[in-house]
């Protein structure tokens, strides 16, 4: 008994020391954003709020020049939003789709065809990102909302786990569906879907914070500001920090570091239980 009490203190003084030493940046981060940037620059980093709070991070949501370009912070946050919506939405219906006609059409190049999907693994973004931009240009689709999501929402991590997790699915279920008359399209969005909604949310989840955190594409795909996402809004302003002979302005250009963690974050937290759930469970 006490060797088992013992344990689990143990366990959890590890668990909140590794949850103090991952939120500890961020907290420092965002109370030095609260200071104004002659404070911070005598200073240096804050641990304590200070009262600057909703000048700093009102000028970098509103005032394009906190940003050192000609957009906000806010429309900064909604280029990101759609990127990162259509990078998830996009991958998850492909990605379900590939796998559905994978496991369930059982055609003779279906291991062959996965394998070669697979294999895409292997080939990161920074590897294709010449060949990709020359299609994108060729199609005429630069500075565009289209331009950034489509050639990227074939994901072959997304069908390996759709294949996984339809592989784990009752052959009843199909014969079940076959005797009441249901098609292919039926059974795939009556019965696969709903049952897919676990995986769909850890798929969901891990294929956002992806496309949120892309840095390399959008910057290549775009040189219209407008279109401009807030990580490279980030380093917009911190490549700026020391231009002009200027006290750097290190408080907002943490305020808006904290503002591109937020959105990841809500959606990490909000579906967390989903996204543990999908990634876990193999036997529906």
């Amino acid at each position: 008994m006490y060797q088992s009490k013992w344990r689990i203190f143990t366990n959890h003084t590890i668990l909140v020391l590794g949850a103090l030493f991952m939120i500890l940046p961020v907290w420092v981060a965002f109370a030095s954003s609260t200071h104004t940037r002659e404070y911070v620059f005598q200073h240096g980093l804050q641990f304590w709020p200070g009262g600057e709070f909703f000048s700093n991070y009102g000028a970098i949501l509103f005032d394009a020049e906190a940003t050192k370009g000609r957009v906000t912070a806010l429309e900064m946050l909604f280029n990101s939003m759609v990127l990162g919506l259509g990078f998830a939405i996009g991958k998850v219906i492909i990605s379900m789709m590939a796998a559905y006609a994978i496991v369930y059409f059982r055609f003779k190049l279906a291991v062959p065809l996965f394998w070669i999907i697979f294999s895409t693994l292997l080939l990161p973004l920074e590897v294709r990102i010449v060949p990709s931009y020359e299609v994108v240009a060729s199609l005429g689709l630069l500075n565009s909302y289209t331009g950034l999501i489509l050639p990227l929402i074939a994901s072959a991590t997304g069908t390996f786990f759709f294949r996984q997790f339809y592989r784990s699915v009752p052959d009843e279920l199909l014969e079940a569906a076959r005797l009441d008359g249901a098609g292919a399209l039926r059974f795939f969005i009556d019965i696969l879907v709903p049952l897919s909604v676990t995986m769909i949310a850890a798929i969901f989840i891990i294929m956002f914070v992806v496309g949120w955190n892309q840095y390399l594409w959008p910057l290549l795909m775009t040189t219209d500001d407008q279109l401009y996402t807030i990580v490279i809004g980030i380093k917009q302003v911190y490549n700026s920090l020391y231009e002009g002979g200027q006290i750097p302005q290190f408080p907002k250009a943490f305020a808006l570091t904290i503002m591109a963690s937020i959105p990841p974050v809500l959606v990490v937290v909000i579906f967390q239980r989903m996204f543990v759930k999908g990634l876990v469970e193999t036997e529906k």
